[in-house]
C-alpha cells in the first residue's frame, strides 16, 4: 500500500466527516453538485504532492528534466533560425533564492512560458457582445469548461465575421483553457469536437509544447500552489482578472516526463478513490436525511396520543443516530413547530377559554381602535371553509386568517431625496436585516421624528414578514421601535400571545401557502390582501402560552445539539487542513 493510500485509509473517518458543501466547479470532479470538505482538502493535498515530487517515486534511470528543457530550448531555437517564429524575449531568471520549494531528484523549476508550444502564444479569446448567432461558429464561455465533462458543443456562437478577426484563438481541439476574469484558474481541455470554435475574453488558450504531457501540466495548473500564484496576482478591476503575462512568469515545477506519465496515472487513480468515497458518503447522507425526514412525518400524521407516542417512542430510542447533522436539527426543529400549532406539543385543558371567544374579544378591541381614529376600518374576512383549512384542530382551537389577530400593514420608504428624513436614531430596516433564523440585525439606515410621518412603524411585540424576493417568509419579532419599508408586511397582534403566532407563522404549513398564493414567477410577492387571508390555527390563550414556553425550551436544546455538531464538524475540517498542510510539505 503506497503512503498515500495509507492516508486515505488511516484518516477515512477525517476525510468523509468533514462538513458537505456546495461545489464550486473549480478543480477535479467538479461535476458532482456537492463535495465533502475533507475529501476536497484530500483532492488538493493530492495535487500538492503530485506538483511536489511527493506522490510517485523518482526513478533515477529517468532522464532528468534539465535535458527534456533542452530539447525545448533547441526546437525553439531552430524555429526561430527558419523565421518560423520570432526570437522569444529573454524571460526573467531563475534565481536559486525564488524557488518556493526544494525539488525532487531530476526535477527543474521553469518559467511555464518554457512548456508553451512556441507556435502558439498564451492568448485571450474574443472580446464581443453578448449576441448569438445561430448559424455561427461556436463560442467558448467560462460556463462550458469544465476538466471532465465538457459539453460536447458550446450553447453559445459568434459571427463568422468576428470570429476572422480572431484566427489566433480559434481552437484546433486539445488546448488547455483556462478562466482568467471572474472564475479564475477554472480549467477545461478542449475536445476534440470543439475544433473551429473560439473562445471568449475571459478564457485563455494554452497550447504546451509535445516535449510535456499535457494531462501533467493540467494537473499542475490545478494545483493548489499554482492556482494561489494565479489569484495572488490578480488584480481588481470590475472583477478580478489575470494577466496573462504573469502566466508565462509563473515558476512551474517540471518533472522528467516519464514520471509526468506515472504522476497522471497515480492522480487518476486517486481521484477515483476520491469519487468513490463522496459518491458512498453522500448516498449514505442523502439515506440517512430521508430516513429523518420520515419518521419525523410519522408525528405530524399521528391520529391520536397512543400514535402519536409509538411514533415518538420510535424516533427516541434511536435519537443519537438520527439526528447527528445540522440538516436533521434543522428538521426536528421545524416538526416541532408543526407540532405546537397542531396542538400535538402540550396537553390541552378543558377549563382553558376556547379561541372562538379570544377571537370575538380582539374584534372588539380592534372596533374600539378605529372608533377612536387609532387604525383604519379593515375589509371583512372570507368566510373559513373546511378545504381551506391544513389539518384538524383540537377541541378548544380554531382557525383564524391574520387579519383577524391584530392590525396589519405594509412599509413605506421615506423620501431619500430629504436629508431631514435620516438624520436621526430610530432603526429603519428592509428584508436585509431580517435572517433565514427569524433574527433582526441592525439597521443600516435611521430615520428622524419627521421621517416616522413618512413610513409605517413597527413596535416591541409586532411581527415583520418579508413579502416580495428570493427572501420571501423571512419574518422576526420586533423588540424595539423601528421602521420598515414596502418589501415588508407587520401584524401588530391584539390579545393573542405574538410568540405564539410568530411561531405558526414559521412552520411549513404556513410558509407553503404563502408562496402559493404570491405572483410572480421570477420575483414571487404576496400582496397585502393575500397575506392577510393566510390562516393560522389559533390555540386557546392559556394554552399558546404553554406551548411558547415549551416550544423555547426544545428550541434552546436543539440549537445547543446544533451547535455541538457544528462544533466537531470544524475540528475535523482543521484536522483535514492540518493534515494536507504537514503532509505536502
Amino acid at each position: 500500500m503506497s503512503a498515500v493510500h495509507k492516508l486515505i485509509t488511516d484518516h477515512l473517518d477525517i476525510w468523509t466527516a468533514a462538513d458537505t458543501e456546495k461545489k464550486s466547479g473549480r478543480g477535479r470532479a467538479s461535476g458532482n453538485a456537492n463535495s465533502v470538505y475533507g475529501i476536497k482538502k484530500l483532492r488538493e493535498l493530492i495535487l500538492e504532492l503530485a506538483v511536489r515530487g511527493k506522490l510517485v517515486p523518482q526513478d533515477p534511470n529517468d532522464e532528468p528534466a534539465s535535458e527534456l528543457l533542452k530539447r525545448i530550448q533547441d526546437e525553439k531555437a531552430k524555429l526561430a533560425a527558419d523565421g518560423k517564429i520570432k526570437k522569444d524575449k529573454p524571460l526573467a531568471a531563475n534565481v536559486e533564492s525564488e524557488n518556493p520549494f526544494d525539488l525532487a531528484y531530476g526535477w527543474e523549476w521553469v518559467r511555464f512560458n518554457d512548456i508553451v508550444d512556441p507556435a502558439y502564444s498564451i492568448s485571450y479569446g474574443v472580446l464581443v457582445p453578448g449576441s448569438d448567432e445561430k448559424e455561427g461558429i461556436p463560442f467558448v464561455r467560462i460556463a462550458d469548461l469544465d476538466i471532465k465533462n465538457p459539453p460536447f458543443k458550446p450553447e453559445k456562437s459568434i459571427s463568422r465575421e468576428i470570429d476572422a478577426q480572431y484566427e489566433r484563438t480559434r481552437l484546433e481541439g486539445g488546448e488547455i483553457l483556462m478562466g482568467v476574469v471572474g472564475s479564475i484558474g477554472k480549467l477545461g481541455i478542449a475536445p476534440e469536437s470543439w475544433k473551429g470554435a473560439n473562445i471568449a475574453r475571459a478564457i485563455c488558450r494554452i497550447k504546451v509544447t509535445d516535449h510535456v504531457c499535457k494531462a501533467y501540466v493540467a494537473l499542475l495548473l490545478q494545483s493548489r500552489f499554482m492556482q494561489d500564484n494565479f489569484i495572488g496576482d490578480t488584480k481588481t478591476l470590475a472583477q478580478p482578472t489575470l494577466n496573462i503575462g504573469l502566466i508565462r512568469l509563473s515558476l512551474t515545477p517540471l518533472a522528467p516526463i516519464k514520471e509526468q506519465h506515472r504522476i497522471v496515472a497515480k492522480v487518476d487513480e486517486l481521484m477515483a478513490l476520491c469519487d468513490q468515497l463522496e459518491a458512498q458518503h453522500n448516498n449514505a447522507a442523502d439515506a440517512h436525511e430521508q430516513l429523518v425526514s420520515h419518521l419525523l412525518s410519522t408525528l405530524t400524521q399521528s391520529q391520536d396520543a397512543e400514535d402519536f407516542n409509538a411514533n415518538w417512542q420510535r424516533i427516541a430510542t434511536h435519537f443519537d443516530t438520527l439526528f447527528t447533522t445540522e440538516s436533521s436539527i434543522d428538521a426536528l426543529k421545524q416538526t416541532l413547530l408543526q407540532l405546537a400549532v397542531m396542538g400535538k406539543l402540550v396537553p390541552q385543558d378543558p377549563n382553558d377559554e376556547p379561541a372562538n371567544e379570544l377571537l370575538k374579544r380582539i374584534q372588539v378591541e380592534k372596533a374600539k381602535l378605529v372608533a377612536e381614529g387609532r387604525s383604519k376600518k379593515g375589509r371583512a374576512s372570507n368566510l373559513i371553509i373546511e378545504e381551506d383549512t391544513e389539518f384538524a384542530l383540537p377541541h378548544g382551537w380554531q382557525w383564524a386568517r391574520l387579519e383577524m389577530l391584530g392590525m396589519t400593514c405594509t412599509g413605506r420608504t421615506p423620501s431619500t431625496q430629504v436629508p431631514a428624513f435620516y438624520d436621526g436614531v430610530i432603526p429603519f430596516i428592509g428584508p436585509g436585516q431580517i435572517t433565514p433564523s427569524c433574527e433582526l440585525l441592525p439597521a443600516e439606515k435611521c430615520i428622524s421624528e419627521v421621517g416616522k410621518a413618512e413610513t409605517s412603524m413597527a413596535n416591541i411585540g409586532d411581527i415583520l414578514m418579508v413579502c416580495i424576493g428570493g427572501s420571501i417568509g423571512k419574518s422576526a419579532l420586533v423588540d424595539k421601535e423601528l421602521g420598515f419599508n414596502q418589501q415588508i408586511n407587520c401584524l401588530s397582534p391584539i390579545l393573542v400571545e405574538s410568540k405564539y403566532v410568530h411561531i405558526a407563522m414559521m412552520t411549513n404549513s404556513f410558509q407553503s401557502k404563502l408562496i402559493q398564493f404570491s405572483s410572480g414567477s421570477a420575483t414571487p410577492i404576496i400582496n397585502k390582501s393575500k397575506w392577510e387571508e393566510l390562516l393560522v390555527p389559533v390555540a386557546p390563550l392559556s394554552e399558546q402560552r404553554r406551548i411558547v414556553l415549551s416550544v423555547l425550551k426544545i428550541l434552546s436544546i436543539c440549537d445547543q445539539l446544533r451547535s455541538n455538531i457544528v462544533t466537531e464538524s470544524q475540528k475535523k475540517m482543521k484536522i483535514a487542513e492540518i493534515l494536507v498542510r504537514n503532509t505536502a510539505r
